[in-house]
């Protein structure tokens, strides 16, 4: 009996050291967004954040050119749950990013314009990103694509 109780001990001293420490609850969000300039290698960078990237993939899967990517523009925020929320002008969609092992990993793009963007805007609007595009009407997004009160 007492060989018994040791044993649930020390398997309950086990599990507890095998499950992984998290500090919860966590705010990852950026207060304003960021309008980034990408330098001739296609490159941006935020200081504040201490974040960059190459934009090279995004503007190919955004408009299959990869080569001028030099002074290019585009809108970055970050949500509350750390995705990254990136657009730009002439943009037909919004990419959703997950901090990946040394880069950004692609969770979703989020089609919000059959024509382009003309003057995007992104605002913290927690628990969603507010996507503004000069008088069109915002958009709310989450990480899995526009939030379904503000389709209606």
């Amino acid at each position: 009996m007492k060989s018994s109780g040791i044993f649930f001990v020390l398997l309950a001293i086990l599990a507890a050291g095998c499950s992984p420490l998290m500090l919860k609850p966590a705010d990852f969000s950026w207060p304003i967004e960021d309008e980034l300039k990408s330098d001739s290698q296609g490159v941006v960078h935020e200081d504040r954040y201490s974040v960059s990237f190459s934009i090279k993939p995004l503007m190919y899967a955004e408009f299959k050119d990869s080569v001028n990517v030099g002074s290019k523009s585009i809108r970055l925020i970050r949500g509350v749950r750390g995705y990254y929320y990136i657009t730009g002008p002439k943009f037909k969609n919004v990419y959703v990013f997950a901090q990946g092992d040394g880069g950004l990993v692609l969770e979703k793009a989020v089609p919000v314009s059959k024509d382009g963007l003309t003057s995007p805007a992104f605002n913290q609007r927690s628990p969603y990103i507010e996507l503004i595009n000069g008088k069109d009407k915002p958009i709310l997004l989450t990480k899995d694509g526009i939030h379904e009160e503000a389709k209606k």
